[in-house]
């Protein structure tokens, strides 16, 4: 039987729960999840869990923040003013927007707090500082 490796395509399910049990994404009702591993595609950790798996196998692996979307990190949370924003736009705690940093790249964000003046906006993963546990089902080495 063939084991999931470093450059092989694999097919898996999986369940992600914080620390207190709550789901906070699951495949187990779409379609399981195709990667490459060792590829970057998915969080380290769960690339190292899956390598050496088999079709059929289950694990349950929790794994450190440094492992999963990393640390939270402070440097990644800014306040712009409110005069950035189109006029017509409202905004709420915990709504999500996408912006560009100052090279360009796509950015994910999250609004944490809003006044008048201005709207402060975090970078992190939504995940980020959050130790996460995955229960896995490798399908198929494709």
């Amino acid at each position: 039987m063939r084991q999931a490796a470093a450059g092989k395509t694999v097919r898996f399910h999986y369940t992600g729960s914080l620390a207190d049990g709550t789901v906070f994404d699951s495949s187990m009702e779409r379609d399981p999840l195709e990667v490459t591993l060792g590829a970057g595609q998915i969080i380290p950790g769960v690339d190292r869990a899956l390598t050496g798996m088999a079709p059929g196998d289950d694990k349950k692996v929790t794994l450190p923040a440094e492992e999963a979307y990393g640390p939270h990190r402070e440097e990644l949370i800014h306040e712009v003013g409110r005069e950035r924003l189109s006029p017509e736009m409202k905004v709420d705690v915990g709504d999500r927007l996408e912006g560009t940093d100052a090279s360009g790249r796509r950015l994910q964000l999250t609004v944490v707090d809003v006044n008048d003046q201005a709207v402060k906006l975090d970078a992190n993963h939504p995940l980020a500082g959050e130790d996460l546990t995955f229960e896995l089902k490798l399908v198929e080495v494709v």
